[in-house]
């Protein structure tokens, strides 16, 4: 096996080689070297069903190796990386959720960024939909800073956490459905430990409103027929066995949607402020 050069992390300094190995210090870690690691689908929902704490499901999801397309896809970009990033190392492995372990509010989206999260470690960090969605974050109270660059930068989220449907960067950022399939056990184990005082879920896209449905329906509740579709600003009312969540659909932050002003920062901003006054205080 040929020995990849170790590279400075862009903050820390400290060296890494990638993708990055479990343990080795990289900021924010879950996974130490001993981590479980889930190679099958029926792998992923042994570990995800045995979690009993955020921390273990992180780890867990961390070093995840279900998906070979995925695995195969993220590791190649983490070792021919862009320009621009030539001298990081790159994470290379699935990025966890993110923020509060008792949130009011979820935020869900569809999968990594290549050059994202797949680089540096931590959902929605690292790209131009990282600035936007944790800039409007930040306006609404939300986030300490508006600024994500990397895992080390001190962005701390207040009452929200942030996933992904699918914890891998996908080729073309279009994840095939046994891998949507495969991985959705780590999305039920998350909202299973931190989904008890969650009372608005934003699905950013339309891929994540209907993972959010399937998650719903997955644990117990239902979301009416015919489905609700999805829309920007869109919301409507899903049943999970204790009470009743708000699913309130905005357009993915990606650049496309962005540049063309299809969303706008002041658009997102009155998503994240109807999230805030559904989900109330406390």
């Amino acid at each position: 096996m040929m020995r990849r050069p170790k590279l400075p992390h862009p903050r820390t300094g400290e060296l890494f080689a990638s993708p990055v190995r479990p343990g080795t210090g990289w900021p924010g870690d879950p996974a130490t070297r001993r981590t479980a690691v889930a190679a099958t689908a029926a792998e992923v929902a042994a570990l995800a069903a045995e979690a009993r704490t955020v921390a273990q499901l992180d780890a867990c999801v961390s070093v995840c190796r279900a998906c070979p397309r995925l695995v195969t896809w993220r590791e190649e970009v983490a070792v021919a990386k862009r320009r621009s990033y030539a001298d990081e190392p790159y994470w290379g492995r699935p990025a966890t959720g993110f923020g509060s372990v008792r949130p009011r509010i979820w935020v869900v989206g569809l999968a990594p960024a290549a050059h994202g999260a797949n680089r540096t470690g931590r959902v929605f960090t690292g790209d131009r939909s990282g600035d936007f969605l944790f800039g409007s974050l930040y306006r609404a109270g939300l986030a300490n800073q508006p600024t994500c660059t990397d895992s080390a930068d001190g962005l701390a989220l207040n009452g929200v956490r942030v996933a992904a449907a699918v914890r891998c960067a996908p080729p073309g950022n279009a994840p095939e459905p046994a891998e949507r399939t495969t991985c959705a056990p780590w999305l039920d184990a998350e909202w299973r430990l931190t989904g008890a005082d969650v009372r608005v879920i934003v699905a950013l896209g339309g891929f994540a409103w209907s993972a959010a449905l399937a998650l719903i329906r997955r644990s117990g509740g239902s979301a009416g027929t015919p489905a609700p579709k999805f829309g920007h600003a869109v919301t409507a009312a899903v049943s999970t066995p204790e009470r009743t969540v708000t699913l309130l659909g905005c357009y993915h932050p990606s650049q496309q949607n962005t540049f063309t002003g299809k969303l706008t920062p002041a658009m997102m901003d009155d998503v994240f402020t109807t999230a805030v006054t559904l989900a109330g205080s406390g």
